[in-house]
């Protein structure tokens, strides 16, 4: 279960709207309605204004339900972003296919350079040609 549905689950099971969370975190219902859908990240700060709106303390509301590791990372926008474990092998996995896309990038670069140092060494080769033949005819 992601944080986002977490605070979703936590809230109902209180019967609270979304409504109540927005007035207690001080925020707009869209604004928290945004982190319960996922549409935007909650970062330290608000991550633990909500877990005290629940009773709990952060780490208790990121391990609700699930026994996963958490990566809390500094961001330089916001201060500190958390990553799920889940979302943290999607994020390594995406960045092993990057990694993947930029090596066969530059094995096309590598094939493209020797074939132009393929076709200046035949040139220069015509040129002296070229070169020579004028020289015979004067």
């Amino acid at each position: 279960m992601k944080v986002h549905e977490k605070i979703r689950f936590l809230r109902e099971s209180k019967n609270w709207s979304q409504e109540d969370m927005a007035a207690k975190l001080n925020m707009s219902v869209s604004g928290y309605s945004k982190i319960e859908r996922g549409a935007t990240k909650a970062y330290i700060p608000k991550l633990e204004q909500i877990a005290e709106t629940f009773d709990m303390d952060l780490m208790e509301l990121l391990s609700f339900g699930e026994k996963h590791v958490y990566l809390i990372s500094e961001n330089s926008n916001n201060g500190c972003n958390v990553i799920g474990s889940s979302e943290l092998a999607f994020e390594i996995q995406k960045l092993q296919l990057t990694v993947q896309h930029k090596d066969e990038l530059l094995a096309q670069q590598k094939e493209r350079l020797d074939g132009q140092k393929q076709e200046i060494a035949v040139l220069k080769e015509m040129l002296g040609l070229l070169k020579n033949t004028q020289s015979e005819r004067q």
